[in-house]
């Protein structure tokens, strides 16, 4: 183990996953793929909704974490509570890890406390526990106002609270309830997914107002009355409720902040190709990241996102150790579900970072698209466990 390097990844989320997994069979056993992660089990959050409509449990959608240990990699169970770049090492429950080459993929924390009144009023979609609670009152739910909230930009998932409000209104309408049941979705936005382009938002905005569902973009939340069941936004309007559902406020993980590792967005810089910080052999990938994009909007933070940047880490920091020259780059080229309700889904796909605006395509809702993705996320979590 003399000429051994150590590669250091902090975060077992989907980014953090496929690059251990990725450098543990292009790396040889002389050297060692380190992975720190708080929780014992893996949950695949792209399924999240599916969790919602009470079509998966949360059995079906989690993986021990501790399965990857049979591929030679070395699992440390522990809550990073520091992070020096410079030496590229981690405090971990009081004790430092050190590397070769650190990989940041913590994803982002939720903040809903930065909210007055939030947590105690609604529902977190954005957590298992959330959206198994969101199952149980939308199956309890009767007649009323629902209101589905996006708290803050950026944040992950963004079909998510597209897909919800839509999903929440083929329920309603199967269980012949619409009728007495207001749906309506409020967010800081100027338009859904509005780092896709003006054409995707559209055709996104069309399908939700087209179910009758309430959309109130640009509308930033500024407190939520949990006892008088009413949101209050920053524009002046408020609206009342009787179940509130929401995605919280979204921010870089406080070792990451705390580490020097943000920029003024307040999310950590990287070089938009290599992934690379300003700190030598330090990376960052997923959430965590704040990657401009060519119409001044911020690359999504969703899953394909961040596998696609640990596949492109985790060739280079290969090539590097083995002392080839680092050539892979990440091209901005992704795609996304949107599941539309009533077993139908459309199809988003294309490069994010072509200029000088993105450009996607969206293949219309059907039901051959819905059970791709059930598929794949049956296929996901057999791949990479």
């Amino acid at each position: 183990m003399a000429n051994g390097k150590t590669v250091l990844i902090l975060g077992g989320g989907v980014g953090g996953v496929v690059a251990a997994r990725r450098l543990r069979r292009r790396l040889s056993r002389e050297h060692r793929v380190v992975l720190v992660e708080r929780a014992a089990e893996f949950v695949f959050q792209s399924a999240f909704l599916r969790l919602m409509t009470g079509d998966r449990t949360r059995a079906a959608i989690s993986r021990p974490l501790a399965r990857l240990e049979r591929h030679g990699i070395e699992l440390v169970r522990g809550e990073v509570e520091a992070i020096d770049p410079a030496r590229r090492a981690a405090r971990v429950n009081g004790r430092e890890l050190a590397g070769d080459y650190l990989v940041l993929a913590l994803g982002a924390e939720l903040a809903p406390e930065a909210v007055p009144g939030l947590a105690e009023a609604g529902i977190d979609l954005y957590t298992p526990a959330g959206a198994e609670r969101l199952s149980e009152a939308r199956q309890a739910f009767r007649a009323g106002r629902v209101a589905l909230l996006v708290s803050a930009t950026p944040f992950k998932c963004p079909a998510a609270p597209y897909e919800a409000v839509m999903l929440l209104d083929a329920d309603f309408r199967r269980r012949g309830l619409r009728a007495d049941i207001a749906i309506d979705l409020y967010t800081p936005e100027p338009g859904p997914m509005p780092s896709a382009g003006p054409e995707i938002s559209g055709q996104v905005r069309q399908m939700v107002e087209a179910k009758g569902i309430g959309y109130h973009p640009e509308h930033g939340v500024t407190g939520v009355d949990a006892g008088g069941r009413r949101l209050s936004f920053a524009n002046g309007a408020t609206a009342a409720f009787d179940l509130l559902a929401y995605v919280p406020p979204h921010r870089a993980p406080r070792c990451a902040r705390e580490a020097g590792l943000c920029g003024a967005g307040g999310w950590v810089e990287v070089d938009r190709a290599t992934l690379e910080t300003r700190f030598p052999g330090v990376y960052a990938i997923g959430d965590a990241t704040g990657i401009p994009l060519a119409n001044g909007k911020p690359l999504p933070k969703a899953a394909v996102f961040a596998q696609a940047e640990a596949e492109t880490v985790a060739r280079n920091l290969a090539a590097e150790i083995h002392g080839g020259a680092a050539s892979a780059r990440f091209d901005g080229h992704g795609a996304c579900f949107l599941e539309t309700g009533d077993g139908r889904a459309g199809f988003g796909s294309g490069n994010l970072y072509a200029e000088p605006a993105p450009a996607i395509t969206m293949q219309p809702p059907g039901r051959l698209m819905h059970w791709a993705k059930a598929a794949y996320e049956k296929y996901w979590l057999y791949n990479w466990f």
